[in-house]
């Protein structure tokens, strides 16, 4: 499989990775360990060497079940191990905190829950408009620092929130929502992303199963005898410095990775995708319905929760 270098760290990875959101079953109708820990494995098989997962994946259930995929096969040397912060939840109800009295707090409960001593990849899953971007990113250049984390990302921020958080902490990548249907950082993060030397790591590769073959497969299969799903990942390792994140809950749903090497789309397939869409897309789709509220609840404001 591809590989890519994160950043301007020392971590090589997989152009896919593994990722887990479905897996911690919240919004998705519960999970099965077994499945889940058969998928996870399955993946590493099939050569992907980053997972990314986040606590608030199932309230911590996502990590805990990389941690004891990884930890009862013997596969943590094998793979990059990317997870999140800046999420707290309670009664269920996510909202954004990056403090950094949060951020060491929550740091040693992944490390605890993915049965491991370092965390390859931490990146803020949110930015938290109520804390300071200095006091998050010097928490996590702290962490880096005493070894806790080996590289910084961070995820839905935008370039100038990015070039903020840079004055005070290496940054290496960063994890925005890109996918055939939803191509809005083309005008800001992906340009950004080139210019400062950022991987992206990009979430809804498939746009939440819209691109994973149901759609009519003609142009993939007629010129490049391929599935929609893999043209629609191909396109998204084709944009540059990116990895794209495969979402799974069985390890059939990776079966067609395999597709995916060894090719390229052409300058003419780009601009005819590109006018299919200009015209059938008016309106594209958004993942905003995914994002916590903007404030903490006034009743956690002075208060870390779990």
């Amino acid at each position: 499989m591809e590989r890519i270098n994160i950043g301007n760290s020392n971590l090589t990875s997989s152009r896919i990775g593994l990722g887990t959101w479905a897996i911690g079953g919240w919004m998705w109708g519960g999970t099965h360990e077994a499945e889940s820990i058969a998928t996870i494995r399955a993946a590493i098989e099939r050569g992907v060497t980053l997972i990314d997962t986040a606590p608030a994946y199932g309230f911590g259930r996502a990590e805990e079940i990389v941690g004891k995929a990884l930890a009862e096969g013997g596969l943590r040397d094998k793979v990059l191990i990317a997870t999140k912060v800046g999420l707290a939840w309670h009664n269920r109800a996510v909202y954004r905190d990056s403090r950094a009295a949060r951020i060491h707090q929550e740091v040693e409960e992944s490390l605890g829950r993915l049965r491991t001593d370092v965390i390859d990849l931490y990146q803020v899953h949110w930015p938290d408009l109520e804390t300071p971007l200095e006091e998050t990113a010097r928490a996590l250049e702290d962490l880096r620092r005493h070894g806790k984390i080996r590289a910084i990302g961070v995820s839905n921020y935008s370039p100038g929130q990015m070039n903020h958080f840079r004055a005070f902490a290496r940054l290496d990548a960063v994890q925005p929502p890109y996918n055939l249907f939803e191509r809005e950082i083309e005008g800001g993060v992906l340009p950004y992303a080139a210019r400062t030397g950022l991987t992206v790591l990009s979430y809804g590769a498939l746009c939440r199963g819209l691109l994973s073959g149901r759609m009519r497969p003609d142009l993939a299969r007629e010129r490049y005898g391929k599935s929609v799903l893999a043209l629609a990942v191909r396109w998204v390792l084709d944009q540059g410095r990116t990895i794209a994140l495969w979402g799974a809950r069985r390890p059939e749903q990776l079966d067609a990775i395999g597709e995916i090497d060894g090719w390229r789309l052409d300058p003419d397939t780009k601009h005819e995708i590109d006018a299919i869409l200009r015209r059938c897309i008016t309106n594209p789709v958004s993942p905003a319905f995914m994002a916590p509220p903007a404030k903490r609840p006034v009743e956690q404001a002075a208060v870390i929760l779990y």
